[in-house]
């Protein structure tokens, strides 16, 4: 993963720039999409008349495909953070399409295998075998905003995500609901 960030006729300071990488980077981060090149390029339109002048312009480039994003606001660290944030949900819409295609190949060539009949001996073992805890997993919570943990649980493609809450430092757990969206459940602070 990479990021370029450069100025149209106009300079750009070292606050700038380490801010537009550590945004955009953040964005990338998330999706883990490899390899990623992302081009930032940052220029203030100079008609009087226009009330969002601070421009940011950022191209992804990962197998094959090209994601642009371009946000105007008022000053450029706004247009840099709506920039980023175009950036995840667009991401998103790619990885989506790329899971979703992966997924319907795999869907079909389910439908294509013969199902294998089962004895009614063995399906009752794996009934009382399904009562146990057959896997532990232990792993790190890490503090995310509730955007965050939005892309996470679609790129994850599992039911429910758990993680800490950046700002409250408290376990949250995101999960799919049936009839569409999603819900969140959030510790009780202790008063």
């Amino acid at each position: 993963m990479s990021i370029t960030v450069a100025g149209r006729k106009m300079p750009v300071t070292d606050a700038l720039r380490q801010y537009a990488e550590e945004k955009i980077g953040n964005s990338m981060k998330v999706m883990d999409i490899d390899p990623l090149v992302a081009e930032v390029v940052l220029y203030v339109e100079k008609n009087p008349a226009n009330p969002r002048p601070a421009c940011c312009e950022v191209t992804l480039r990962t197998k094959g495909h090209i994601i642009r994003v371009e946000e105007c606001e008022e000053d450029m660290y706004a247009a840099i953070d709506v920039a980023a944030a175009k950036v995840v949900r667009q991401l998103r819409k790619y990885k989506t399409k790329v899971i979703d295609r992966k997924l319907r190949a795999v869907d079909e060539t389910i439908r294509t295998e013969p199902v294998p009949t089962k004895d009614l001996d063995q399906l009752m073992e794996e009934l009382a075998a399904d009562e146990e805890v057959v896997r532990v997993k232990e792993i790190e919570f890490e503090p995310l905003t509730e955007e965050e943990a939005l892309v996470k649980i679609d790129l994850l493609g599992h039911d429910f995500f758990a993680y800490t809450d950046r700002d409250t430092s408290m376990v949250n757990v995101l999960y799919r609901r049936d009839d569409g969206g999603y819900g969140l459940l959030k510790q009780r602070e202790e008063a």
